[in-house]
C-alpha cells in the first residue's frame, strides 16, 4: 500500500484517548449506528479514523480481519473521497473497500454496516468513473440492494438514508424521471423522504445537509438554489466532531466560495 496523504487540518480536537472514545461514541456514530467494539485493537482503529489517521485506521482494522470491516471501509472511502488526488489510486481504494465489503457481507450478513459500506464505496466508485457508466455495468442494482438490506436491518441508519436519497437523485439526473422510475424505481419523492428522515435523525451531521443540497440540485436545478445554498450554509457552520466531519464542513465551505 502506498503512503496515503495526511489529514490537512489540526486534529487536536478529534483525539479520543482512553475512555473519551466510549463517552463520545453515540455522538460520533449516530449516522452509521456502528456498535461499540469490545476489541481493543478496533477501538484504536476507530480512534485513528476519528482523528484523521485513515491509513493507520485501515492497518489496525485489518489486524482484526473481517471483524474490522466497518472502520476499514469507512476510512478507505472517506480518504479516497476527500484526500486522494490521484484518480487511479482513488479508484483502487474504492475497489479494495468494495472487495472487503463483499467478504464482510458473506461473513456477517446481519451486520447493517457490511451492506452499508458496500453501497457507500460502490456509490463513490460510480461517481469516480461516471454514474452512467456504472449503471451500464449493473452497479446501480447492487447499490440499491445493499442500501435496502442496511435499512431492513437498521431502519434509523441515517447515512444509508442519505445514500438512498442520492441514489434516487443521481439516477433521475442522469437518465430521467420516466426511465429512471421504470428501470430502477427511482423517484424524487423517495429521494426527498430519505433525505428528510436522515436530517431528522442526525440534525448536526454536515453530510446529511450537504447531500440533501446536492440531491435537490440534481433533481430541480436552479429552481431550488436558495434551499440548496441554505443547506450548504448550515453544514458549513456546524461544529465537527471528528476528522470526517471536518472534511465535510470544508467541502461545504468550498462550494460556497
Amino acid at each position: 500500500m502506498h503512503k496515503w496523504n495526511q489529514f490537512p487540518h489540526d486534529a487536536s480536537d478529534f483525539d479520543y484517548p482512553g475512555g473519551k472514545l466510549k463517552k463520545a461514541w453515540d455522538d460520533l456514530h449516530r449516522g452509521d449506528c456502528e456498535p461499540w467494539p469490545e476489541d481493543a485493537v478496533l477501538q484504536e482503529a476507530w480512534r485513528a479514523f476519528h482523528r484523521g489517521d485513515f491509513q493507520q485506521a485501515v492497518e489496525l482494522a485489518d489486524e482484526s480481519g473481517l471483524a474490522g470491516h466497518a472502520v476499514a471501509n469507512k476510512a478507505t472511502g472517506i480518504y479516497a473521497t476527500y484526500l486522494e488526488d490521484d484518480p487511479k489510486r482513488e479508484i483502487a481504494c474504492f475497489k479494495s473497500a468494495i472487495e472487503r465489503a463483499e467478504q464482510a457481507i458473506e461473513e456477517f450478513p446481519d451486520d447493517p454496516n457490511s451492506h452499508y459500506f458496500h453501497a457507500f464505496n460502490l456509490g463513490r466508485y460510480s461517481q469516480s468513473i461516471s454514474v452512467v457508466k456504472a449503471l451500464k455495468q449493473g452497479i446501480g442494482g447492487k447499490i440499491l440492494k445493499s442500501l435496502q438490506r442496511t435499512l431492513e436491518l437498521q431502519p434509523e441508519h441515517a447515512e444509508a438514508l442519505t445514500a438512498l436519497g442520492m441514489y434516487h437523485a443521481e439516477i433521475i439526473d442522469k437518465i430521467g424521471k420516466l426511465i429512471g422510475g421504470m428501470t430502477y424505481g427511482a423517484s424524487d419523492s423517495k429521494a426527498l423522504k430519505s433525505f428528510e428522515k436522515a436530517i431528522k435523525l442526525t440534525p448536526q451531521a454536515p453530510i446529511a445537509h450537504i447531500e440533501f443540497g446536492n440531491g435537490l440540485y440534481l433533481l430541480y436545478g436552479d429552481r431550488e438554489i436558495d434551499r440548496v445554498s441554505d443547506l450548504y450554509i448550515m453544514a458549513s457552520e456546524m461544529n465537527p466532531h471528528d476528522a470526517m466531519e471536518k472534511l465535510d464542513v470544508e467541502s461545504a465551505l468550498a462550494e460556497l466560495e
